[in-house]
């Protein structure tokens, strides 16, 4: 987890990356590419910061795009939609090559995704999709997959009995996705009857206090729940809190996506059951690629589509990985996400 005085320093970064780019003065996109030493300008425009993980995509995109020849122009809307769309209106105003957008909301950003592209701008939609914008690619690891690997884990391990969702943030599309690859997994048992779904929690955002209220109400004195699937590792965290407080860790299987390091800990503690890794650099070094290509009005390269709820649009997704206590030094260990070290602090071996 990040220190005060680390989150002190993120700021001054961020602050520092987009104070510098702006100083070198955005012309406008036309008058850069006259330019013999035309660099592309990519404008990225984040949630928040509040996601461990969404750091790691920061410093990798940005280094990747660097190395690319290109710069990047760094905007974080602290989790506000408004905030969002004023701050795209600003990058383009300032003269991007393409915009690179997490959005905070998936429909309420769509009007300025159409305005970027009524200016010329191509727009990626980078791990969540915005619907209904006809973005030109979305990146994103597979959601229904993170959703299916999770429910398959769980469902092999208790085969039966009684299980809670918690989704993610319902203005999140990925919430959806990841949903449907819980349903996906779990129907054919809810059908059969040897799961039963007490309840499936639908929070405003990702980090809301209803889930904690919503989840402690079910927790009653006989109440049995042998699973919880949730949208992330921050609400898992959240659970295990809660169930902690009634005695019941370890007693319910817990699980979430991220491999935050906190996560990994719980897992390797007995606390969580599992959780999903997306290896963030691959994610962010194809993405920094295919933005600098999208700059240059370079053509990319496809399989797949998605439905965007008006549009199919270009769809490169990337394979999430599962992580419980037996393969946590054959994946974020091994591939240096967390050292050993830091994983089995809690543990004594």
């Amino acid at each position: 987890m990040f220190t005060s005085a680390k989150r002190v320093l993120w700021g001054a970064l961020v602050v520092a990356l987009t104070v510098g780019i702006l100083g070198a003065g955005l012309s406008s996109c036309a008058k850069r590419k006259k330019a013999a030493d035309y660099v592309p300008v990519i404008g990225f425009s984040l949630d928040s910061l509040v996601v461990e993980r969404w750091r790691r995509d920061v410093d990798s995109f940005t280094k990747a795009a660097h190395d690319l020849g290109a710069e990047v122009a760094l905007r974080v809307a602290n989790q506000d939609a408004n905030t969002q769309i004023a701050q795209v209106r600003e990058l383009l105003s300032q003269g991007i090559d393409v915009l690179v957008i997490i959005p905070n909301d998936a429909e309420k950003l769509s009007d300025v995704c159409h305005e970027a592209k009524r200016k010329g701008v191509p727009v990626m939609s980078y791990d969540r999709l915005v619907r209904g914008a006809d973005v030109d690619l979305y990146i994103s690891f597979d959601n229904e997959k993170v959703g299916s690997l999770q429910a398959q884990a769980v469902t092999e391990a208790v085969p039966s009995g009684n299980y809670v969702i918690v989704n993610g943030a319902i203005s999140d599309n990925n919430a959806y996705m990841i949903n449907r690859g819980f349903h996906s997994v779990l129907d054919p048992f809810i059908a059969s009857g040897q799961i039963h779904l007490l309840e499936e929690i639908w929070p405003s955002d990702w980090m809301s206090d209803e889930v904690r209220t919503r989840f402690e109400a079910l927790v009653k004195p006989g109440q049995k729940i042998d699973a919880v699937l949730c949208g992330n590792d921050m609400l898992a965290e959240t659970v295990i809190s809660v169930l902690s407080e009634n005695r019941m860790v370890g007693k319910t299987k817990v699980t979430g996506q991220d491999a935050e390091l906190a996560a990994c800990q719980r897992i390797a503690e007995g606390s969580q059951f599992a959780t999903i890794y997306k290896p963030i650099d691959a994610l962010a070094l194809k993405a920094a690629g295919f933005a600098v290509m999208m700059a240059k009005g370079e053509k990319i390269d496809y399989d797949n589509k998605i439905d965007d709820g008006h549009y199919k649009v270009p769809y490169i997704a990337l394979d999430p990985i599962l992580v419980t206590a037996s393969t946590l030094d054959s994946t974020v260990i091994r591939d240096g996400f967390h050292t050993r070290a830091d994983v089995y602090r809690n543990v004594k071996r």
